[in-house]
């Protein structure tokens, strides 16, 4: 038996022979660095995702007004057609500019829920450093995708240089990818990358290849951070204190990080 972070325990060699058991071991560990946060501060342990909200409820808003489309359009709307430094200066809103053609509420859940358990697991420079790391890695990949043509095996046609390139799915893919790796939940991250390619497979636009490159960018940061904290001992755990959950402990090795 070990003890798990509410003071209980649970068998660590015992087979996992119900979805509740599989679930905890599975979202255990992340569980547990969500509550406690919000536990201790509630609602304002996630500035970053009350304001992400707020930002992106905003920028719908005003980008459906007639005199606010061509503004929202100026400072957040990336094509890959547009000079470099200009997409660059305006990647890190487009972000939380929702695109025209969906539904703005798909967008505010992304946010709220997985920008929101980032916050919490990660703290949010870290969540936003991720968020923009994806997001960034969709847009020059669309250049690289114009340049190499459609009949490249991961090249996109001319005509999606003019496609308004905005909103939070790419950033939403790569922070889900990256906590699920963080806590363990290896099937939840690999669930999530499946998503993605048979969404290329069935549909292939320039959203679903910004989605793999994402994928592509933080499994790189997965990589950075299993080599630099390798063999680094989980600090704050009481000697024999586990994570719940069938593999207790498993995580990348990073030592826990506060918001």
């Amino acid at each position: 038996m070990a003890t798990t972070l509410d003071g209980g325990t649970f068998e660590e060699g015992r087979p996992l022979r119900t979805p509740a058991g599989w679930a905890r071991a599975e979202w255990g560990p992340l569980y547990a660095a969500v509550r406690g946060p919000l536990r201790r501060r509630g609602p304002a342990a996630a500035p970053l995702t009350a304001a992400a909200v707020g930002l992106t409820a905003l920028l719908q808003y005003v980008q459906n007004q007639p005199w606010g489309y061509g503004l929202v359009q100026d400072l957040g709307a990336v094509r890959a057609d547009d000079p470099l430094w200009l997409a660059l200066l305006r990647t890190p809103l487009s972000l939380f500019v929702p695109a025209l053609d969906l539904p703005v509420w798909g967008a505010l859940a992304q946010i709220l829920l997985v920008f929101g358990i980032a916050e919490l697991c990660l703290g949010w420079w870290r969540t936003l450093t991720i968020a923009y790391v994806a997001t960034l890695a969709g847009t020059l990949y669309a250049r690289l995708g114009i340049t190499l043509g459609a009949h490249a095996p991961f090249g996109l046609p001319w005509t999606d240089g003019q496609v308004v390139d905005t909103g939070p799915s790419a950033a939403v893919v790569g922070l889900a990818v990256f906590v699920s790796w963080r806590y363990g939940a290896y099937a939840t991250a690999g669930a999530v990358t499946l998503a993605m390619v048979v969404e290329v497979l069935l549909k292939e636009n320039l959203a679903g290849k910004e989605h793999l490159a994402a994928l592509m960018a933080v499994g790189l940061l997965c990589l950075l951070a299993a080599a630099r904290h390798r063999g680094t001992p989980p600090a704050g755990r009481a000697r024999g204190q586990r994570w719940p959950g069938r593999r207790a402990g498993r995580g990348s090795g990073l030592p826990p990080i506060q918001s």
